[in-house]
């Protein structure tokens, strides 16, 4: 059972450049995909990000999608939409399973995204979950790809410093190169 306590919101970060994100849809359940993108266009939009959106059949094409646009090097960072509904096959366990870990995976290899995939036990989690008016996880998903671009950009490797032509030549003659 979840607590209600008060949960911690960190402000949304300020960026500059603002960032160009993808949102990727899994419209399985069109009202939830439509409440999901709405909420994060709107969170975007506050922010002065631009964003564009792809749509993919299911949950488990979320992260194939996300890897295939990050490829492409058009997008700071992506957001990944989708509800999977618990059914009376194992199915559920499997797309929830694979399709966090592959967004887990991406994250990993350095893809700043925020997962915005529910997993619910029914259609009225899902729509509550869903709605911007309500739990807006859509729009929570977008803060969190946005606060995860902000730390890419804080922790990118300091540009080396180039050595001028004279230094690299000196050191090749002092370790018996030249």
């Amino acid at each position: 059972m979840a607590s209600h306590e008060a949960h911690g919101i960190l402000p949304v970060p300020t960026l500059s450049p603002s960032p160009h994100l993808l949102l990727v849809a899994a419209p399985f359940y069109r009202r939830i995909a439509d409440d999901m993108i709405a909420g994060a266009a709107a969170v975007l939009a506050a922010a002065g990000a631009s964003h564009e959106v792809v749509e993919v059949p299911g949950a488990l094409e979320i992260p194939t999608a996300i890897r295939l646009a990050a490829r492409a090097g058009r997008f700071d960072v992506f957001v990944a939409l989708g509800c999977v509904i618990r059914g009376e096959t194992t199915h559920y366990d499997t797309v929830c399973a694979d399709s966090s870990r592959g967004l887990m995976l991406l994250g990993l290899e350095g893809i700043c995204l925020g997962n915005g995939i529910l997993t619910v036990e029914n259609m009225d989690q899902a729509v509550r979950r869903a709605d911007p008016g309500d739990m807006n996880k859509g729009g929570g998903a977008a803060e969190a790809a946005l606060h995860l671009i902000a730390l890419a950009r804080r922790f990118a490797p300091a540009k080396t410093r180039q050595a001028p032509q004279g230094e690299i030549l000196m050191a090749a003659a002092s370790a018996g190169i030249v």
